[in-house]
């Protein structure tokens, strides 16, 4: 009986204080640990969105400057003068080439000016796609060049057929007879070599196809259509809300930039009274504002955006934003 006893007063329990002591430190703890997890998660969040905006700007500029770096290849040439069938002053169409219909006849054989644009504003006769219309403040810009690599003729296609002399436009297939392709036994190289006409223009729309209430780049692209060359409108990028370029012009022939213009600036343009003899494109200055998909919560975008020559203003919204610009120079644009 007395080992019994000795055995109830050595197995004591918590007392109340040490049991409240133990859940205070329990919930410390846990509490702790759920703050952990949210912040992680948070950051996680964050991370993703940036990265998220982040990705799409790359994936806008990568393929923007693609495009540029190559304007005014016309394959074997990289003098459009030289190319017979381009539009000139007084004949959209000389040769009566099957251009594609909606922007006109000048919109693809224009080659005359490989870069060219609308400075805040879009009036294409050919519509920008989408029930929203273009968005506003932003820029368009074609960029005309050839494949780098030569194809084999094909009917219905706009191609361009050059040697190291001259060039001509064609579409039916036939390469043109003033041109031979018979390899020269000197340079082992065909003579002449085939090559597709791309025009490309650049612009943003106010409302997304695959993400409706999200602005996004697009693209009208010459393409090939069962009647004869058309024009694609494609989706490039949504999240795109702004675009802006400036060309930089050399006036004096000695291949170094003078002066950024805005597009549709008549220094370059053959066909406009302000005209410089000689100006040619070098290089464009891109500038792009990329929004997130969708609103943040705890995010208040107040940076003044001021890319090229707009002022986009303050947002004021939950929409996560960056503003990313980059100078690209025309590969083929030098003498």
């Amino acid at each position: 009986m007395s080992m019994r006893n000795e055995l109830r007063n050595t197995q004591t329990g918590l007392t109340m204080i040490e049991l409240m002591v133990a859940l205070a430190i329990g919930s410390f703890l846990i509490i702790g640990a759920v703050q952990i997890y949210n912040q992680s998660r948070q950051a996680f969040v964050i991370n993703e969105s940036i990265a998220r905006v982040q990705e799409t700007a790359q994936f806008a500029m990568d393929t923007i400057e693609a495009d540029l770096r190559m304007a005014s290849n016309w394959g074997r040439n990289s003098r459009p003068v030289n190319i017979e069938g381009r539009s000139m002053q007084g004949a959209d169409n000389p040769a009566n080439l099957p251009a594609p219909a909606g922007c006109g006849a000048t919109w693809a054989l224009d080659i005359l000016m490989t870069v060219d644009g609308e400075n805040n504003d879009y009036t294409l006769q050919c519509g920008a796609s989408g029930g929203a219309g273009p968005q506003a403040n932003s820029d368009n810009f074609t960029v005309r060049r050839a494949t780098v690599l030569p194809v084999a003729p094909l009917e219905g296609q706009m191609q361009i057929q050059t040697n190291r002399i001259q060039g001509q436009m064609f579409a039916d297939g036939d390469v043109p007879g003033v041109f031979s392709t018979a390899i020269n036994p000197a340079t082992g190289q065909p003579n002449s070599t085939t090559h597709n006409l791309i025009v490309n223009t650049y612009y943003v729309a106010a409302d997304s196809e695959l993400i409706p209430g999200t602005p996004a780049l697009r693209r009208k692209s010459l393409g090939v259509g069962t009647a004869g060359p058309v024009i694609i409108d494609e989706e490039v990028a949504p999240g795109v809300e702004n675009i802006q370029i400036q060309l930089g012009i050399d006036v004096d022939e000695d291949n170094t930039v003078d002066r950024y213009v805005n597009p549709g600036d008549a220094i370059y343009n053959p066909s406009l009274a302000g005209y410089i003899p000689g100006a040619r494109v070098l290089t464009a200055r891109l500038w792009l504002v990329v929004r997130g998909i969708t609103p943040e919560v705890g995010i208040q975008d107040n940076t003044d955006y001021e890319p090229g020559d707009v002022d986009l203003g303050v947002p004021g919204d939950q929409y996560r934003r960056m503003q990313v610009s980059k100078t690209i120079l025309l590969r083929n644009a030098r003498i």
